[in-house]
């Protein structure tokens, strides 16, 4: 090996090490490359100009409109989640499917895509239903293992069903990885990927994977019935479920509206993922705000009538103010956006100060303000390492070691596949996303890899990192709100099966692309 593969490895390494040890992420990025980059130089085999792009990655980072979505998207979460909205859909839910064998669990996943759908943030998601759901199934008889892989399993929904913060860092992570690939290959008009595309791929193995979780339970509940017994049904079904219907219909129908919105805007084309996010974060907190009072709804129910209509007024008619000649039927679309983003701000304003009499509304902005300060200043980490890694050139290194791998290309993503898996037992999936997905990517995709299918298998993969032991954020979420008698043994055991489906699912995934490739084939051409 030549000096610069050497320091290569060893920068690598040595990171992983810090973060295995417990050292902040970002600082660990840039200072592990600072260091190597000075080693670099005075061995005389690292360029420093490459350090000198840092400024110039940084202001890409800053002004990246995709990644605008991410504290959008956090916004959206922690409001649905802080004003209790989460909350009532999983106690809803249970209620109406617990009478079943394996009932409970079958809701805890139900509800965990649904929340998946609305939050996609992991801890709240874990914790939200580990408080909620875990006493209930225990009292109930259920398998103590059972009960914490579900609920940690359910949790992690939120990083591969969109809207996903993974899938939008991902997304833009694979986008600049196709863009270089072509651009290695003589292609200097390349094509592109959005995170909308990998929205559409990884919409149907998402619910793929909540399919498999839901058969899981029904297979113990036919196979092991004791692990899993249903909720004693009053004497009167029927007269419960009559009373349950209107309370379902409250706690579900205004997240569903929200889901499909947000979805909805981003699929059809109507809205990009950055304006679907602050349509979402507009949602969020009406709904919030609904939830709080609702005998004076009025205004939100104006604003949310207004927020629906907007894309319909944005597809019909022309709003462009910036034209030389306006017709008057443009003039009438403008005047009555015009009247809806006043209804909004109106609505907006109502329930803004119902969340901070409540003290929702200032832990929900320092909630986003740090998920997103974090997000971003790991960033700015992983650029000056990705800088200094290809200085030293990394690249070429990865691009030989993957084309030696028996195989060609199947052994190449195998080889990805197996190592991302690996390090998800250690790392978190910010940190393989920002170090691994860059210098990887580019030569997978000059393979002939679809970046679409690839960045859904590297998607549903990170997902395991948060089931993995030792260091599976979901496993500690759960553990600090489980009851005591609950052993880490236990939470560890039950995550097992739910693992192994999820590898089930990335290997129907690779024999049957079409599963990730089919929706955006037929939204997008």
């Amino acid at each position: 090996m030549e000096l610069h593969e050497i320091l290569d490895l060893l920068m690598f390494l040595v990171t992983c090490g810090f973060l295995m040890a417990g050292f902040p992420v970002a600082f660990t990025l840039a200072g592990s490359a600072l260091l190597f980059a000075g080693i670099g130089a005075l061995l005389g085999v690292f360029d420093f100009s490459f350090v000198e792009f840092l400024p110039h990655r940084i202001f890409g980072v800053m002004t990246n409109e995709v990644l605008l979505a991410v504290p959008l998207f956090v916004y959206m979460g922690v409001m649905l989640e802080r004003s209790k909205v989460a909350e009532d859909l999983l106690e809803s839910v249970g209620k109406l499917f617990g009478t079943l064998h394996g009932g409970l669990g079958i809701s805890v996943s139900f509800v965990g895509a649904l929340l998946a759908a609305s939050t996609g943030i992991v801890g709240a998601t874990v914790v939200t239903m580990g408080l909620l759901s875990l006493p209930t199934m225990l009292k109930r008889g259920y398998d103590p293992s059972l009960a914490c892989g579900t609920i940690c399993a359910a949790g992690t929904l939120g990083q591969i069903i969109p809207p996903s913060i993974v899938l939008v860092l991902l997304g833009d992570v694979i986008s600049t990885s196709y863009q270089q690939a072509q651009l290695d290959m003589g292609i200097f008009s390349p094509e592109t990927v959005s995170v909308g595309d990998l929205f559409a791929g990884a919409l149907m193995p998402g619910l793929l994977l909540v399919g498999l979780y839901m058969a899981y339970q029904v297979g113990m509940a036919i196979y092991r019935p004791h692990t899993s017994p249903p909720m004693p049904a009053q004497s009167n079904p029927l007269q419960q479920r009559l009373r349950l219907y209107p309370i379902i219909f409250r706690s579900l129908l205004p997240p569903v509206i929200l889901i499909l919105t947000v979805l909805g805007s981003i699929l059809t084309g109507i809205a990009t993922p950055t304006e679907a996010a602050a349509v979402g974060a507009i949602g969020a907190t009406l709904l919030a705000g609904w939830r709080l009072d609702t005998r004076r709804a009025w205004p939100i129910y104006i604003a949310l009538l207004a927020l629906l209509t907007l894309p319909l007024l944005t597809h019909t008619f022309d709003l462009r103010l910036s034209r030389p000649e306006i017709p008057l039927t443009s003039w009438f679309g403008i005047a009555l956006a015009g009247l809806a983003c006043l209804a909004i701000i109106w609505g907006l304003g109502v329930c803004f100060v119902r969340t901070h009499k409540r003290d929702i509304l200032g832990e929900v902005s320092r909630n986003t303000m740090e998920i997103t300060t974090m997000v971003f200043i790991i960033l700015i980490g992983a650029a000056l390492f990705s800088l200094v890694f290809r200085g030293l050139g990394g690249d070429e290194t990865v691009e030989a070691v993957l084309s030696a791998v028996p195989g060609g290309t199947i052994g190449a993503m195998l080889m990805v596949m197996a190592v991302m898996f690996l390090l998800g037992f250690f790392l978190d999936f910010i940190e393989i996303t920002f170090i691994v997905v860059p210098l990887v990517a580019p030569v997978l995709l000059a393979m002939g890899l679809d970046p679409i299918w690839l960045g859904v298998m590297m998607a549903i993969n990170l997902q395991t990192s948060f089931l993995t032991p030792p260091f599976g954020f979901a496993l500690f979420y759960l553990r600090g709100v489980a009851p005591p008698e609950i052993a880490t043994s236990q939470i560890y055991r039950g995550v097992i099966p739910f693992i192994a489906i999820q590898l089930l699912a990335l290997i129907l995934l690779a024999l049957f692309p079409q599963i990730a490739l089919w929706l955006p084939s037929i939204i997008f051409g």
